[in-house]
């Protein structure tokens, strides 16, 4: 199972993702694409087996991964205040993967109806998807 997980600006939330899913799902290769060097260097320093940077790391590692995991700006163009460029937001929404998508309400974009839960519980609760998704007989409740 591949999974690839995108992050931008500093990548802090690429960085709590990947650390969880190396954790907490072995097994699981991860590739970490950032939109930036720091976003990759976070990434990879949590336990990444694989890392990219940049637009076409992102286009490329869509057409290869199993499921794609990030913050829900990935899906959309010019989020993470321009780092996600209208190729890459296509390339992952266009992506036969999975998609679980972390509800963070910033950069201008609001999910309505998130939950504005601490960073630790969103991060806990893409990975219990990633779970489901990776073995459906699981359920959060059996860790």
């Amino acid at each position: 199972m591949k999974v690839m997980v995108i992050d931008g600006q500093g990548g802090g939330l690429g960085r709590q993702l990947v650390a969880a899913i190396k954790a907490q799902c072995p097994g699981v290769r991860v590739l970490a694409v950032g939109t930036n060097s720091a976003a990759t260097t976070a990434m990879l320093r949590a336990g990444a087996d694989q890392a990219a940077t940049g637009e076409n790391a992102i286009l490329v590692g869509c057409r290869r991964a199993d499921i794609i995991m990030g913050p829900v700006g990935i899906v959309i163009a010019d989020a993470m205040l321009g780092e996600i460029t209208p190729k890459a937001a296509m390339a992952v929404g266009q992506s036969s993967a999975v998609r679980v998508l972390v509800p963070v309400n910033q950069c201008d974009n609001i999910v309505a109806g998130a939950q504005e839960l601490p960073m630790s519980r969103l991060i806990q609760s893409a990975v219990d998807a990633l779970q489901n998704v990776c073995n459906p007989d699981h359920t959060a409740g059996s860790r």
